[in-house]
């Protein structure tokens, strides 16, 4: 689902900054038993929190907060009931009973018309909603997004104000599991309507189905959640308030803050994890379920059409070293393929039954694709490598740039751009080379496989390829586990021998949380960190 990459500029004054700040700010914990309040930071400011429009894990996390969805997972990560109480599944549709007491945070009903009016507008091809493609599932829906039948023909309807009907396009057997994902939450027709293109910018233009409703956001500073007490189920929602006191991508001031007592949470940076440690902090890891890559533009005129010169830097990409000595945090680890080791086999895990197909590496093989790149290219000029102004993301696009350079002979810009202006740019396809990472949606293979779908407007190198589409559909529609993943292996085989990405690493966290704070979940799957169930304890 997503595009997180943990700025190193200016660091002097970022920190001055911060040191200020925290100096006006009250020297009281991070945490209160008493008022059950947290104070948190942000790495990055949402760039919208319109549900239907959303792509990214930072709205995604504060998202899942507000709002819920017809199912929801519980601390072990199942699937349990959220606005639905129940549903029945059959071979063309599964049936939804909305629960009665589902309510918005302003008291009026989540209805199952509330459903039917978001989901219809996601598939309007006017609304070019970003992640459409999920929705491919429901019965007509392709067809509707192509402009080919009317918004009415998409196979969901209510029976009444609590039975949801979502008719299939074919059997799904992971349909289910897309019901927590942020593009299926329920939209109240007539606030959307009443706030038009505000919906989603400010506080005051959201309305919540969701634990927690967004009480306060001033922009690029600070945000506040605070309890819903219309939530159906609020009597187990123990925290009366989030404060999101910082927003910073600089992991060395989120350390600071951490130390200080001014944030109970803190994602640590390969720079500050030996700094953590050596001042003997509690130290966690995670794997955090992604996959951490680089695009290659396939749009016309970008030297990184060229197949020679794409395998030439899958060639020279060492992934151990890559993550031992650039990233240097624990918990991620090497890869060459886009399906992280999480994901379910037949008796094991996917990878393990069907790994990637080896591939030549080395100087040799560099030097003769490179020979070949050029001769069909001619002179090849700089490229462009767009990444995030981040620590994390200005050291990998260091590590490239010098690896093309030494390597290749290529000559690179590095391109950091804010997190807004980076998603920006990279739906444009500004950039030849870009840096990114992509966090599962779902519990299936397809919500890695289909990144690469021709049709998928969160495919950013514009990689089109017939074979992998064909694939692509008989995962998305078999289930038949063993023709499920033999079609991934498939695609598998597909990204190595194309290279439209390069994969390079599984992610990882490392973290620190106060003693105090319990109950905080980290996901593979849903927003991360989850602090739907946290609460403060009165001693450690």
């Amino acid at each position: 689902m997503r595009y997180p990459l943990d700025r190193c500029c200016h660091h002097a004054v970022i920190s001055l900054v911060f040191l200020l700040t925290v100096s006006l700010t009250s020297l009281a914990s991070p945490v209160d038993a008493e008022r059950q309040w947290i104070r948190l930071a942000m790495t990055q400011e949402p760039p919208n929190l319109n549900s239907m429009r959303s792509t990214d894990l930072v709205s995604y996390f504060l998202l899942g907060h507000i709002n819920e969805g017809l199912l929801r997972y519980d601390r072990r990560g199942r699937l349990i009931p959220g606005v639905a109480e129940s549903w029945q599944v059959e071979a063309d549709r599964i049936t939804f009973k909305l629960r009665a007491d589902a309510r918005w945070s302003d008291g009026t009903a989540v209805t199952a018309h509330d459903f039917v009016f978001t989901w219809r507008k996601v598939n309007d091809p006017v609304e070019a909603a970003p992640f459409a493609a999920i929705m491919y599932p429901i019965r007509n829906a392709e067809a509707v997004q192509r402009g080919e039948l009317p918004l009415s023909e998409l196979g969901v309807y209510a029976i009444d104000d609590r039975t949801l009907v979502m008719e299939l396009e074919r059997p799904c057997g992971y349909c289910l599991s897309l019901m927590p994902h942020g593009t299926f939450f329920p939209v109240k027709a007539s606030f959307y309507e009443e706030q038009g293109a505000r919906y989603g910018s400010e506080a005051t233009h959201l309305l919540a189905n969701g634990p927690f409703v967004l009480s306060e956001w001033v922009h690029e500073s600070r945000l506040t959640l605070k309890k819903n007490p219309n939530y159906w189920n609020s009597e187990a929602i123990q925290l009366n308030e989030i404060e999101i006191a910082y927003i910073t991508s600089d992991n060395r001031t989120r350390l600071n803050l951490f130390r200080d007592g001014q944030i109970a949470f803190a994602r640590l940076g390969s720079e500050t994890v030996k700094d953590a440690v050596d001042q003997g902090m509690r130290l966690r890891t995670f794997l955090s379920g992604g996959i951490a890559y680089v695009w290659f533009n396939m749009r016309e005129g970008r030297a990184t059409t060229n197949l020679a010169l794409r395998r030439a830097v899958q060639a020279a990409f060492d992934a151990n070293e890559y993550v031992n000595q650039v990233v240097a945090i624990p918990g991620y680890k090497p890869t060459t393929t886009l399906f992280p080791s999480w994901l379910k086999g037949t008796d094991g895990r996917f990878v393990d039954e069907y790994p990637p197909p080896d591939f030549e590496q080395g100087t040799r093989q560099v030097n003769a694709l490179m020979a070949q790149a050029q001769l069909e290219l001619g002179e090849i000029p700089p490229l462009t490598i767009l990444t995030v102004s981040s620590p994390t993301g200005a050291k990998v696009a260091e590590y490239f740039q010098g690896m093309l350079k030494q390597s290749l002979g290529i000559e690179a810009l590095v391109d950091q751009q804010s997190f807004k202006q980076y998603l920006n740019k990279s739906r444009q396809g500004d950039f030849d080379l870009g840096l990114s990472s992509w966090y599962p949606d779902f519990d299936d293979l397809v919500t890695y496989a289909d990144l690469l779908g021709s049709y998928n407007a969160n495919n950013r190198g514009r990689f089109v390829n017939r074979e992998y589409d064909e694939w692509l559909e008989v995962l998305q529609r078999s289930v038949d586990p063993k023709e499920r993943f033999g079609a991934a292996a498939e695609m598998q085989r597909i990204i190595v021998e194309q290279v439209p990405v390069l994969p390079t690493a599984e992610t990882g966290s490392a973290y620190l949380v106060h003693p105090k704070l319990k109950g905080m979940i980290r996901r593979v799957i849903g927003q991360d960190p989850d602090f739907t169930y946290a609460r403060v304890v009165g001693s450690e």
